[in-house]
């Protein structure tokens, strides 16, 4: 790869930006199926026993969810740093 076309350290925050997008787009759809499943077959569920099981999962996921969230926004804001300012 030549010198011209070498990604800057921009370029890898953009990168991980875009990654952490679609993770937190599938955490989201993640969060809501499996709260879905859940109300659907909480009171089955309590009778087997494993309610708890994916009330855990539930909120693990959601916690994800917030970390990514977190975490995008941190590194947006390192990124605008990055950026050269405008020349006048």
């Amino acid at each position: 790869m030549s010198d011209e076309n070498a990604k800057k350290p921009a370029d890898h925050v953009v990168d991980t930006v875009a990654q952490l997008k679609e993770m937190r787009h599938y955490s989201k759809n993640n969060v809501e199926a499996l709260t879905a499943a859940w109300l659907l077959f909480d009171g089955e569920l309590s009778r087997l026993g494993q309610a708890d099981k994916l009330a855990d999962l539930m909120d693990r996921q959601g916690q994800l969810h917030e970390a990514l969230e977190k975490t995008i926004a941190d590194l947006e804001e390192v990124l605008a740093k990055m950026q050269p300012e405008p020349e006048e």
